[in-house]
Parts: structure tokens; C-alpha cells; sequence
């Protein structure tokens, strides 16, 4: 399996970059969930599960490492209050655009996809927005997509081939990096909310629940920083993996 997409997503929920090469550390590719837009009313995190609008905005790392939200009508947004404003008005909640720190976020989900409907709310892991501590890096094959747009799952590695869930349990090297691939990663209403040239889809979680288990990727722990570029080998490491 060959590496032919490597995705970063700098605000949790919002729409990422695609990049050629990663350099990945302890908490996955680096300002990959790095910056989460916080609900100043709950002290939650936001994610386009309770706020769907968020997936229109458009996040970057730039060159000085700093964050660089595009909102739909063009308009830049960056750390600071004037950000935390317009951001508001745009989404009409008191919010403020935080980094990443020892606290994870708190999120939610609703159980009833249908009607969006019973609410439950979980603690996530420190150090980026990540929704498990069992997840820093996430792959996907090409065979496992098909026809559906890796936009809508927020993977970040796609590799040509099929086969990544026979993965988990063990220890890849992807580039420079070892990971432990932990788990098969259980989906939720997120992989149905529209966004740019995406329809609304409820058929995509629907099917994934009924053929896969609820399940589409894996998610990994980095036990090695490196990096991953474009056109790396994924390899199967004979090391047993990290208990934990």
C-alpha cells in the first residue's frame, strides 16, 4: 500500500489542507486538530455534529505555524479577539478559537442520527481536538472509499489498495514513522453533514453501519515521529507493538 493523500485539519470540524509531505509527532501530524472553536455558553468544543456550518469554513497552517481560518465569503480569520467576533457572527454564538492543550475537549453526539436526538457527551484526550486517545493518525485505503470523497471521513493518510483493517492490532511504518494501529474507527452523524460540493447524505452512515460495522479506517498511536510523504510504502513492522 502506497501513500497517495495525506490530509491535515487544523480546527477541529472545519475543512483541512492537503499536503505532500507531514511531519508527525506524539499527537499525529503536526497542527493536524491543532485549534478547536469553543462554545463560550457550554465549555464545549464545537464539532459540525451540534454546529454542521463549520464545515464551510476552511483552516491552514502557515508558514510561522499560525492558523488561517477562510470563512465562505473569503474573509480571513486569525488567533485573537477580533477572530473570536467575527467567527461569532458568523456562527451566532459567543465562541472563542482556542489551541490544543493538556485538557482535552469535551464533545458531543447524538445517538439518534434521524432526528438528531438524545445528546451524549464525552471527554477527548489532551494535546490536539482528537475524539479518542486511541486515535492520532487515521488511514484509510483507496478500496474502503470507492466512490465516497475521504472529505467526508477526515482521514488523514490514504493509501492505494484495501485491506487496512487487517492492520490493527499491530505496528506499520509509514515514511520515518512507526505507528501501532489500535483501532478500527466507529462512525457517527459527522460523515453525513454537507459540505463544499457535498450533499447532506444520510445513506453514506447507513451504509457503513449496516456493511462495516459502523466502522470506515484505522486510527494509530505514533510510537516513532517522523515523516510521511507522498509515495511512502506502507510497511508492516515485525516489532511487536506498545501495550496501552
Amino acid at each position: 500500500m502506497v501513500v497517495t493523500e495525506i490530509w491535515r485539519y487544523p480546527v477541529k470540524s472545519m475543512a483541512g489542507e492537503r499536503l505532500t509531505t507531514a511531519e508527525v509527532g506524539e499527537y499525529g501530524i503536526a497542527g493536524d486538530r491543532g485549534w478547536g472553536v469553543l462554545d463560550r455558553s457550554t465549555g464545549m468544543v464545537l464539532t459540525a455534529r451540534r454546529a454542521p456550518l463549520l464545515l464551510f469554513a476552511t483552516a491552514r497552517v502557515d508558514a510561522a505555524g499560525d492558523v488561517v481560518i477562510v470563512l465562505p465569503d473569503d474573509a480571513e480569520v486569525r488567533m485573537g479577539a477580533n477572530g473570536d467576533q467575527t467567527l461569532g457572527d458568523w456562527l451566532g454564538l459567543d465562541v472563542q478559537l482556542c489551541v490544543a492543550g493538556v485538557a482535552g475537549g469535551t464533545y458531543e453526539n447524538p445517538m439518534n442520527v434521524i432526528d438528531e436526538a438524545d445528546w451524549v457527551a464525552w471527554q477527548g484526550p489532551g494535546g490536539a481536538w482528537h475524539d479518542s486517545a486511541k486515535s492520532r493518525v487515521s488511514l484509510v485505503s483507496s478500496g474502503t472509499l470507492g466512490q465516497w470523497d475521504v472529505r467526508r471521513f477526515r482521514t488523514n493518510v490514504v493509501v492505494a489498495g484495501n485491506g487496512e483493517d487487517a492492520l490493527v492490532g499491530g505496528s506499520i511504518r509509514l515514511g520515518t514513522c512507526r505507528i501501532d494501529v489500535v483501532k478500527r474507527i466507529d462512525r457517527c452523524i459527522m460523515v453525513t453533514r454537507a459540505q463544499p460540493g457535498l450533499e447532506r447524505d444520510l445513506g453514506v452512515l447507513q451504509t457503513i453501519n449496516r456493511e462495516r460495522a459502523s466502522c470506515l479506517s484505522v486510527g494509530g498511536l505514533v510510537v516513532r515521529p517522523g515523516v510521511i510523504e507522498i509515495g511512502d510504502q506502507l510497511e508492516r513492522d515485525q516489532i511487536a507493538p506498545v501495550e496501552g
